[in-house]
């Protein structure tokens, strides 16, 4: 199977399971979902002493594996708003259908990825995707997480519109 079509058939896959965990838990989709994609850079045992250096070594393998064209990461908010903008994404086809039935997509395996290297390599307290902007024109996907070191960083607000 030539790997487009072979693209198109696991991201139907992973769409019609994302839909059906939706319908059955609604808001409380995002949170059980976030272990989906960790397995790809546990196995590449992407490491970093710093956050940003650890980032910038996911999204190193990410795209040296051909899962992004390009993605780019800010730190906002005190460092614990984590902005990751995803461009030419594999899983985008996925997130175009959810959108279609209604469904904002709340499931990114490629920031899944990273803040579950963020909680193993750094021993992070705990991190989350807080939101996922899709731009299908643009084949963009902008994602606003959250990464909270200690229990301090936790009560820390900033205004995360801004970014």
């Amino acid at each position: 199977m030539e790997r487009k079509k072979m693209e198109e058939y696991f991201n139907d896959l992973l769409y019609r399971l994302e839909e059906i965990f939706y319908h059955e838990l609604s808001a409380c989709c995002r949170p059980k979902s976030e272990f989906v994609g960790v397995d790809f850079l546990r196995s590449k045992k992407v490491e970093g002493k710093t956050v940003e250096e650890l980032i910038e070594n996911c999204i190193k393998e990410i795209k040296a594996s051909g899962l992004v064209k390009d993605m780019t990461y800010a730190l906002h908010g005190y460092g614990i708003c984590l902005v990751l903008q995803i461009k030419g994404c594999i899983h985008m086809q996925k997130e175009v259908k959810l959108k279609k039935e209604n469904i904002e997509p709340y499931c990114c395996p490629i920031a899944n990825m990273i803040l579950d290297r963020i909680i193993e390599v750094l021993h992070y307290l705990t991190t989350y995707t807080a939101e996922i902007k899709v731009e299908e024109n643009k084949e963009e996907c902008k994602l606003k997480c959250a990464i909270y070191e200690t229990i301090d960083k936790i009560g820390q607000v900033s205004d995360w519109t801004k970014f």
